[in-house]
Parts: structure tokens; sequence; C-alpha cells
């Protein structure tokens, strides 16, 4: 067995998901050794700097079984053979019978794949580490029951959310410890755990090398103001009732909008902002590295993240995104949803409101703009909680030890 940790990723790399290619760089800097492995290839055209940094190679499985059929025949036949196969095939079963999906059989097809390829029993990585608690979690799951690998988790959001109560209570039982990053997910995964020691809370937090105190820059008291939110384009972000707050705001208040990240609501958004009359005031950025996204930032005036709970009960987590834009003294409205509480505390460090209510989004980025001693006083008093709570360090001494002691 090697010392070699094997981190089971979704996708990689990935520009929403800058807090894992942080945390996988920090811990290479610490000492671990780090292999990934990605179930999809990459999608985005871009990459932030701290992907070029990683040393970690990458290899990807078959991202759908019909692409490389040989390789899924070859991964099958070795991980037949192995001592655990029988009873990861009986749990894949019984997990089949309750998900008929073919996703349910991609994700075995991939452990065999991935079982086969880790090469002899004394050439196993220490530990499998996956990052979400539902397809990267079904894939370690397998290949731990085929090879014996001890296996742990980190969960996030919507894979909480998402995953049946079932699924993650076997899947919990079965790996020696989970993290997750929102008091909200702590409670839900420690109430379905063997033992709630076994579920820790263990926040992201920032690498705050790569979001350094900004330049000194004071409120501004007239407009044009630069209003910013980062996201994906996607029900949960709640970006349509962003737009309606938007063509809710007073006809003499002078702002322009900006927004980074793609998606699949794109089109309909810009229809939208169209029919409202304020389209001329909006840019969409796309996806963006992030250097442009830090400089976003330091020319922004608000930060708005508009975070509500999608039709099929995704929903976020505490996205760094607002940790972020608090990093560079950056005013935040959010909504007082999940775990976003825990950052954002109303009134004080940043504004909350309710998800869907487009009515009370307006009235706060109204009330900001025409505040710069409010917007001020949340922008210090974000950038100094941030950077005295939500600092990376302590979360990555915590996974460090755990990987270190294999505990």
């Amino acid at each position: 067995m090697t010392d070699e940790i094997v981190f089971i990723l979704k996708g990689y790399p990935r520009l929403s998901e800058t807090f894992i290619a942080q945390e996988i760089r920090a811990l290479e800097q610490r000492g671990i050794k780090i292999r990934i492995v990605s179930l999809r290839f990459p999608t985005d055209k871009h990459v932030h700097p701290v992907h070029r940094e990683i040393q970690a190679p990458v290899a990807y499985l078959p991202e759908y079984l019909y692409q490389e059929p040989l390789r899924v025949l070859r991964g099958w036949w070795k991980a037949r053979r192995l001592p655990g196969y029988a009873a990861a095939f009986r749990q894949w079963i019984a997990d089949l019978r309750r998900d008929r999906t073919s996703n349910r059989g991609r994700r075995f097809g991939q452990a065999c794949v991935l079982a086969a390829e880790l090469g002899a029993p004394n050439a196993y990585p220490k530990r499998l580490h996956a990052h979400f608690i539902h397809t990267p979690a079904a894939v370690a799951y397998y290949t731990h029951l085929m090879t014996g690998i001890p296996w742990s988790c980190s969960a996030h959001a919507k894979d909480i959310w998402l995953t049946p109560d079932w699924e993650k209570r076997e899947k919990l039982a079965s790996m020696d410890w989970l993290v997750t990053c929102t008091e909200t997910g702590h409670r839900v995964l420690a109430g379905l755990a063997p033992t709630p020691q076994q579920v820790s809370l263990v926040y992201h937090g920032l690498d705050f090398t790569r979001f350094p105190e900004p330049p000194a820059r004071p409120a501004r008291r007239q407009g044009p103001f630069t209003l910013l939110s980062v996201g994906r384009l996607v029900p949960k972000k709640g970006y349509a009732g962003l737009i309606e707050a938007l063509g809710k705001l007073p006809k003499d208040l002078d702002w322009r909008f900006r927004q980074i990240g793609g998606g699949p609501l794109k089109d309909a958004l810009q229809a939208e902002a169209e029919r409202l009359g304020i389209a001329a005031r909006i840019t969409w950025l796309g996806a963006r590295p992030q250097e442009t996204v830090l400089e976003e930032y330091r020319g922004a005036d608000l930060f708005i993240l508009n975070s509500r709970i999608a039709a099929d009960g995704d929903r976020d987590g505490l996205p760094n995104v607002l940790m972020e834009a608090q990093s560079q003294r950056l005013p935040v409205i959010a909504t007082n949803l999940a775990g976003i509480p825990e950052l954002v505390i109303d009134g004080e460090t940043g504004a909350l409101v309710p998800p869907d209510d487009p009515t009370a989004l307006g009235q706060a980025i109204a009330r900001l703009l025409n505040d710069a001693a409010l917007r001020q006083g949340m922008a210090d008093a974000g950038f100094a909680r941030v950077r005295s709570v939500f600092a990376m360090d302590r979360g990555i001494a915590d996974l460090e030890r755990r990987f270190k002691r294999g505990d």
C-alpha cells in the first residue's frame, strides 16, 4: 500500500469548484500525496491559477461506458476476480432496485475500471476520498467494497439534499468519516450516521494568498453603482428573482449589473431583462478565471447572491463567492438559506432577505445603494469576520491530520 490519497471528483478541473482545487493544492503543500480521478472530462474553457499549480496526476474514468467498451470490459474482467467483488455486486443490485437509472449502472462500471486500474494490492493507495456524497461517493463505495481500501467523503450542498436518505445512511455506515461545510448539512448527515461523531463540520474557508487585502476604497456616494453576482445560471441561484428585483429599482437610481457564470438559463434571463427594459444595464460575462473574478470584486459596489431552493430540492450550502466578495471589502446581499447565515450576519456583515422575494431583494439593494455609510460598515465588518473566522488553514489542518493518521 502506498501513502497516496485518491480524490474522486465528478469533474476536473471546474471553475465552479475552486474550493476543491484550493484544498488539493494546500494539502499537497503540506506533504499529502494526491492522485485525482475524475468521472467526467472538463467542459470549462478556462482554468483558475490554482489548477495550474496542482501537481497531482489526473486520470479520467469512462464518462459513458459505451464510449470505451474495451476498457470497461477489461476493468470488469479484472474486478470480478477481486475478493470483494461479490459484495460490491450485491450492493449495486440492491441500489439498482431502488434507483433504476442508467446513472447507477454507469457508476458501477466506473468503479470496476477504477478498482482494476489501481493495480496490485501492494500498490493500492492509502485511502479513497470522494468529494460529494452522490455520484463520486457511489464510485468510491463500490471500489471500496471490491478492494477493501478505506474511504471517506466531503459532502457539500446539492449532493446532501438530492441523495436519498437510504443511500446516505448506507454510505455513511461504510466509510470511516465524513466532513461537511455547513451546520445545516452537518445536522442532516450526523442524524443518519451510525454515530454523530463520524460527521464533522469543516468550513472550506478561503486561501487569502489568492484573495489578498484590497486597496482602500471608500464607498461610492453617487452612481453609476456596479452590482455584481457570481454563480451558474441555474434555478437554485435565483437569477430570475434577481432580474425581477432589478426591474423594481427606482427609475432615478443609477446602476449597472455584471454577472459572472454560464448556464442553461442565460437566454431566458436575457429575454426577461429585455421585457423589463433593463437589458442595456446588464453585462453577462460568462464563466471567468479567478484573476478576472478578483478584478470584478474590486470594481463593484455591491455583491448579490439570490440563492433559493429549486423545484427538485437543490440548494446552495455556503457559497464560497460570498466569502470571496467579503474578503475584498465588498458589501453583500444574500438570502437567509442553508449555511449562508453562518457567514452573513444580517445588518452587521451584510444583508439577508427571504428566498423567492424579489420585492424584499429590490428594497435591500436600493437601501444599500442609497446609504454609503451602511455599505461601508457592512463591508468592513464582513471583511474582518471572514478573515478571522473563515480562513482556510483550520480546515486544511483538520484534513491533513485525518489523511496522515488515517483516522
